[in-house]
């Protein structure tokens, strides 16, 4: 239809989520290939709009194929959007996964400023579920120092704020890991 309607923005958004659900679906190497094809069209566009959050569903994309510099550098390419933008909706969410591909190279303390980073942003932001998101990261980073009461004191009254939507992956995520810390 966006083909056929001459609207490239959406043939584009299209692309991009294309992308992103042929890798939920295992199919990494095609989806990466789509994402990659759909921001270039997007970018062509000349929007900003959205374009923090398709730069970090191929930054994501990338991270589950391992490679991970590559993802790491796609987050800076969105945060640097944002800097530039003012579009600000994720930029938890960007730090935060940003601290996670750290973490998986081993970068700790850097994962943890970043994660702080994320929790301090949402919570000036009001953002509950980049909140919760940015504690469980925390926590279990925490958990793995050793420092298991103190992960449980920062996660449990965030995921104590929710009211509903306990069987969403996030607040399923965060129980469990309540669970575990005891």
């Amino acid at each position: 239809m966006a083909i056929e309607q001459g609207f490239p923005i959406y043939r584009a958004v299209g692309t991009i989520f294309r992308g992103y659900a042929k890798v939920e679906n295992g199919n990494v190497d095609e989806g990466i290939s789509l994402l990659r094809n759909g921001l270039i069209a997007y970018r062509a566009t000349e929007t900003e709009v959205w374009m923090p959050h398709h730069i970090a569903l191929l930054g994501y994309a990338c991270g589950v194929a391992g490679q991970i510099e590559e993802a790491v550098a796609l987050l800076d390419d969105a945060l640097q959007v944002v800097e530039r933008s003012g579009e600000r909706s994720l930029v938890a969410e960007l730090n935060r996964q940003r601290g996670q591909l750290l973490q998986r190279q081993g970068h700790t303390e850097a994962a943890e400023e970043l994660y702080g980073k994320a929790l301090s942003i949402a919570r000036e932001q009001d953002a509950k579920l980049w909140e919760l998101r940015a504690a469980a990261s925390l926590a279990r980073l925490r958990r793995d120092q050793g420092r298991r009461a103190e992960a449980r004191e920062l996660l449990a009254p965030v995921h104590g704020w929710f009211t509903e939507g306990f069987d969403t992956p996030d607040l399923k995520e965060a129980k469990a890991l309540l669970d575990e810390l005891g």
